[in-house]
């Protein structure tokens, strides 16, 4: 295992936990083709983005909610086609014209990736992209975590373009994959946590990958800083707010108390 330097308080660290001095370390989640866990929740997108069917217009918008996979699927189609991967954030006119060429020339880019495209500000830099691709023939993948045709534009083009752009949707996954998800993104942390443990958090965390990612984040933040191993009472403590409340124990003399016959 890794050693975590301490050297500055992480504010991010839950309340109640913070005792020594830590070094935050940015996680770099791992985007390989050999890491995607194939599942029933991700199949239909599957069979859009690495299968042979062919978009319409050479369009497609990938949509869901965070954590269940998007990016991860953008980087791998990106991956296999060459494509240029962008963010909806920081795109602008601009950028976006430095990716064709002038004079009607073919652009040297035959497909192009826009993570978090429903975050995009600049209308009309997302306009001349789809615009663009179109006349380049070039494929272009939007991902966000609604549909298209849900998103809030105020030019008249881009809400046409969006609503003829074929949306498929990634759902949550199911039992199986948040466990997977889980352990894996323990791992990456390089968090020891007992399997009793890992089976106590499964049973009581929401049942989204959102939160197995804040549960790894917090219980990686509550390791560092109490320079303890992830006991069920620390993970309590982290992750009070995710938790539902336990009951409190009540002692054995007391449990059939209400059984007695007189």
């Amino acid at each position: 295992m890794v050693e975590h330097t301490k050297l500055k308080t992480d504010e991010n660290t839950p309340a109640g936990v913070i005792g020594q001095m830590v070094l935050p370390f940015a996680h770099t989640p791992r985007f390989r083709a050999a890491d995607f866990v194939f599942a029933a929740s991700n199949a239909a997108a599957r069979s859009w983005l690495l299968g042979s069917t062919p978009w319409p217009e050479r369009r497609l918008a990938l949509w869901g909610a965070a954590g269940t996979g998007k990016t991860h699927l953008l980087e791998i189609w990106a991956q296999r086609h060459g494509a240029r991967l962008l963010h909806g954030a920081s795109l602008s006119h601009a950028h976006v014209a430095a990716l064709f060429p002038a004079c009607g020339a073919r652009a040297p880019l035959m497909a192009i990736a826009l993570d978090s495209a429903d975050e995009c500000a600049d209308e009309r830099a997302l306009l001349h992209l789809i615009n663009a691709a179109r006349e380049h023939g070039m494929v272009l993948l939007l991902g966000a975590r609604t549909p298209p045709a849900r998103w809030a534009v105020a030019l008249p083009d881009l809400t046409s373009r969006l609503r003829a752009t074929m949306a498929v949707a990634i759902g949550q996954p199911g039992d199986g994959l948040l466990r997977v998800l889980l352990l894996r993104l323990l791992a990456e942390r390089q968090i020891v946590v007992a399997q009793p443990v890992v089976e106590w958090l499964l049973r009581r965390l929401p049942r989204t990958a959102l939160a197995m990612q804040e549960a790894a984040n917090r219980l990686d933040h509550a390791a560092l800083a109490s320079g303890r191993p992830v006991t069920r009472a620390l993970a309590a403590q982290a992750l009070a707010d995710l938790l539902p409340a336990e009951p409190p124990l009540v002692p054995a003399d007391q449990k059939n108390d209400g059984l007695r016959v007189s």
